[in-house]
């Protein structure tokens, strides 16, 4: 992989994970139910930090998915999911089963035979 391609997968990996949790940190507390809880998650700047977030991460992906073929594309994100959760349970002590910690296990080692086989 060219040094661009890995700049822009990692790229991807942090914005996704930034917008995740950010999502995640507007969305947590006593906020109100219904059309309320929506309202106060609005004016949280977590909410827009996210959202950023993911419209950065789009052109990102894009330009990545230029570069690289599809199939290995796909599977290279596919890391995005074990950095949420790891951040997940560093940010806010989210709980790892066994099933979850051989799951992120598994995603990690096909991630890894993807990026040396490509």
């Amino acid at each position: 992989m060219s040094a661009t391609v890995v700049l822009l997968w990692i790229a991807n990996i942090v914005l996704d994970t930034f917008g995740q949790l950010s999502f995640k940190a507007a969305a947590v507390g006593d906020l109100g139910e219904g059309l309320a809880r929506w309202k106060a998650m609005a004016r949280r700047p977590w909410i827009w930090l996210g959202v950023g977030c993911y419209v950065a991460e789009f052109l990102v992906w894009l330009a990545f998915l230029s570069l690289v073929p599809l199939s290995e594309g796909v599977l290279l994100g596919s890391i995005n999911i074990v950095a949420v959760m790891i951040a997940g349970r560093i940010l806010f002590a989210e709980k790892f089963s066994p099933l979850r910690t051989a799951g992120i296990l598994l995603v990690a080692a096909g991630v890894a035979v993807v990026g040396i086989g490509g």
